[in-house]
This record gives C-alpha cells, sequence and structure tokens, in this order.
C-alpha cells in the first residue's frame, strides 16, 4: 500500500498547501503520539527546526497534538537535524521530530520523525501512522489530568556541539587552519562556527543571518560557488558548506575546487581502514555515486554497496549489513560509529581531522581520484508516471544498449519533488550527454501532454 502522507524522507511540501498545513501538523501529532505511547511512564517527544518562516505555523501545531494525547514536549529551537536524532537518545525520549525542508527554499517545510534509537522510522510504523492521521481529531485524546506540557531546552545548541568536538581525535585541535564555513542560513549557523572555533580553527562564517525567507539562497550545500568565492579571496584553507538542516555538506579546497561526497567517503574510507576502524572492508552508497569511487575503493581492497537513493536506505543497509560508513554523493555522510543519520558538521570534523594529521593541503589529501563524466537532468511532470509510456521505457531501452559496459544510466522518481531524474556516466563524456538527452525528451513529450 503506497503512503498518503510520507514521502522518502519524512512529510514534505509548500508550506500552508495540501500536507503541509497546521491541520497535518496537528493531525501527525496526536497519531505519532499515540503510536509511540507506550507502557505507564511520562512518554517525551523531542522538536526541533530550521530556520524557515513556516516553521513559527507548524511547530505549535505539532506541540498541541502531542500535548493533547498525553506527550511531553521538549522544545530545541533551531538545532540541525543530526542533533535532534542525538538528543532523542540522550534525553531518552520515545520520539524526535525535526521540521525542516533540508535543502529545498523556505517555500517549502517538512516534517520527519526519529524512533527512541535516533534513526528514522520505517515505512511500517510510517503507514500506522499514516491511519491514525485520518480518524477524527478526538480519538485517543488524554484525560485533562493527563495532558502534555512543553518546555524549552535552552542549552541545546551546546550540547550538540560538546557531542559533535567529541567526535574529534583528542590529540589533534584546528589551529593553523583557515576555515570559511557556510551555514545556509539555516539549522546550523549558530552551533557550526561554534564548534569550530572551539577546535582552534580562523573561522569565517557565512550564510549566518536567517531571516526565515533566506535558507538555501545562494548558499550552502546545493549552491557552494559562494562558499568557493569566499574561500578563494580569504586566502583560507578549506570550505565546508552545509545544507538547511546540516545533515549533508560539500567541502572546497584551498583552491576553491569543490569536493563532494563521495571524495568525502573514498577519504573516510581510506583512514578508517588504514586505522582499522572500518568495519566489512566497505562502504555503502547509492546508486548515483560515481564509478570513479567504486573504481577507486576497488584499488585499495575495498567494496562499495549500493542502495536506492536516499539516506535513510543507506542506513537501513548499514544496520543490516554492519557498515559503519555510508552516504550519498550529495553530501549525506552517515558515520555510524558517531550518529545515527548523516551529520554535515561530524562529516566535517573527520575530513579535517584527516587534514590536520597528514599535514597535507585539502587539494593534496581529498581528490582521491577522477570522477567520471557524469551528467543528471530532472523532468518536471504534472500527473501519472511517465516511466511507464511505451515511448519512454523504448528510449530508456535504446539508451542503455548504447551504454552497453561502458557506463551506467539511472533513471528515477524524486521522493521529494514531481520529478523524473534521468542520470548517466559513461568515460566518454559524449556519450552520455547524448544519451541524457534522448532520455530526457522522450520524458518530456509524455510529461507535457
Amino acid at each position: 500500500m503506497g503512503k498518503k502522507y510520507f514521502g522518502t524522507d519524512g512529510i514534505r511540501g509548500t508550506a500552508n498547501v495540501g500536507n503541509m498545513t497546521a491541520d497535518t501538523a496537528l493531525r501527525v501529532g496526536l497519531a505519532a503520539g499515540r503510536v509511540f505511547t507506550r507502557g505507564q511512564h511520562r512518554h517525551r517527544v523531542v522538536i526541533g527546526k530550521d530556520t524557515r518562516l513556516s516553521g513559527y505555523m507548524i511547530e505549535p501545531a505539532l506541540v498541541a497534538g502531542f500535548t493533547a494525547v498525553g506527550m511531553d514536549v521538549f522544545q530545541f529551537g533551531p538545532l540541525p537535524t543530526p542533533a535532534v536524532a542525538m538528543l532523542t537518545r540522550s534525553l531518552r525520549a520515545d520520539l524526535g521530530v525535526m521540521i525542516s525542508a533540508s535543502h529545498n527554499a523556505f517555500h517549502d517545510n517538512g516534517i520527519k520523525f526519529f524512533g527512541p534509537d535516533g534513526f528514522k522510522l520505517s515505512d511500517e510504523v510510517e503507514l500506522e501512522i499514516e491511519t491514525l492521521m485520518d480518524q477524527e481529531l478526538d480519538e485517543g485524546l488524554a484525560k485533562p489530568a493527563d495532558l502534555g506540557r512543553a518546555k524549552r531546552i535552552e542549552d541545546a545548541q551546546a550540547r550538540y556541539i560538546e557531542f559533535v568536538k567529541a567526535t574529534f581525535p583528542r590529540h589533534l585541535r584546528l589551529e593553523g587552519l583557515k576555515i570559511v564555513i557556510d551555514c545556509a542560513n539555516g539549522a546550523a549557523y549558530k552551533v557550526a562556527p561554534a564548534a569550530l572555533w572551539e577546535l582552534g580553527a580562523e573561522v569565517v562564517p557565512i550564510g549566518v543571518g536567517p531571516n526565515g525567507f533566506n535558507i538555501n539562497k545562494d548558499c550552502g550545500s546545493t549552491s557552494p560557488h559562494a562558499m568557493c568565492e569566499v574561500v578563494k579571496r580569504e586566502g583560507a584553507d578549506i570550505g565546508i558548506a552545509l545544507d538547511g538542516d546540516a545533515d549533508r555538506l560539500i567541502i572546497a579546497d584551498q583552491n576553491g575546487r569543490i569536493i563532494d561526497g563521495d571524495q568525502i567517503l573514498a577519504l573516510v574510507a581510506r583512514s578508517w581502514s588504514e586505522s582499522g576502524r572500518l568495519t566489512n572492508d566497505g562502504i555503502v552508497s547509492t546508486v548515483m555515486s560515481n564509478l570513479g569511487l567504486e573504481k577507486y575503493l576497488d584499488s585499495i581492497g575495498l567494496k562499495l554497496q549500493r542502495t536506492k537513493v536516499g539516506d535513510r536506505y543507506v542506513v537501513k543497509y548499514m544496520r543490516r549489513h554492519n557498515y559503519n560508513v555510508g552516504g550519498e554523493q550529495s553530501g549525506h555522510i552517515v558515520l555510524s560509529d558517531f550518529n545515527t543519520t548523516g551529520d554535515g558538521l561530524i562529516g566535517a570534523l573527520q575530513v579535517l581531522a584527516v587534514i590536520q594529521a597528514s599535514g597535507k593541503t585539502v587539494a593534496d589529501a581529498c581528490h582521491l581520484f577522477d570522477s567520471y563524466p557524469q551528467l543528471l537532468k530532472n523532468v518536471r511532470y504534472a500527473n501519472g508516471s511517465p516511466l511507464e509510456a511505451p515511448s519512454v521505457k523504448d528510449a530508456i531501452m535504446d539508451a542503455e544498449n548504447r551504454l552497453g559496459d561502458k557506463g551506467r544510466l539511472v533513471i528515477r522518481k524524486s521522493g521529494t519533488e514531481p520529478l523524473i531524474r534521468v542520470m548517466a556516466e559513461a568515460e566518454d563524456d559524449s556519450l552520455v550527454k547524448s544519451i541524457v538527452d534522448d532520455v530526457v525528451v522522450a520524458v518530456q513529450a509524455v510529461a507535457q501532454k
């Protein structure tokens, strides 16, 4: 059975439209609260958010739902998604909630959940919540004396900063490094610069003036050009760009050249393998990771396991098969020795640890392989599934035949937007472009009808 509200990363949509209204937030609070009220203890839910204007609408509605079914609510204010996952465990909460649409523009927002173990909910639990969401609002309400209370946790940011710093080797410091940190005007705008400064770095912060509208706007990991320009202008050693909820990162070397999630995964995999920390002689990533990463790992005796796109699928595979390093090309870096979800700041600190221990420049340390030419294009559609059209299927089959064993073709629906994503990679750049263009034309012809 398909889901009505939840997508690949919680509930997400345009604020005050469709499934992203105060009514939906109230209903999901009521429903999730009922699902996670188990036993006779006082039940707790923790809530963090990013800096979007619509957070002021969604958070109170969630609080109303949770308290109405008897859960006590701890509110953190602006805080990264991985901090919410960590604090769910630390505060022995029954449920964690993050209000964010990650890398999307301000007009979108989302609600994602973490169970008491700090991991994202399974499809089965999300379906259970959805079933309750469509019931009458007076179902399962607490008695007047059993209503929940809500309180602000004032030191949540300090708790996360200390947690993050503890993942950095104690014998190392960041002294001597000039770091540009782009916080995307998002959830990490206070904690990320503070953590780097406390570890000894000279910090040049950008994207730290949120106003409710500018989250991810021309900044952050999805628009790293701003960071790259500041790195070059300031003569910095490294640039770090987070996204709106700080669960992913992109890095720039001292020349302003981008280092994506694949290169970061390669660096961490090699470092942890050499120190004996890497489990199962490999890492986990998605179908979108570059062939260059796979070839590089193979050359140093490590393997790459691929999953569907989405960090939740990466984490699921890691847990099931005992891997402790995983992530995505987009910059989700999951290091399960430290946290249960992608953590941009912790990922950055692991890169910085390698830099400081090696004495190399970022360019020399982090560019470990040459990526295969890779091209991704998106096609927006309105209704139905263009991928089911015979003409699109024929175009895909023709593209796969032309690629043969010289590359890869990945075509999928976005889990958060009405988009078909078409990606190809091969050693021949012109072949890649031709194949992607042909498939895109075929999809567009159907999508525009």
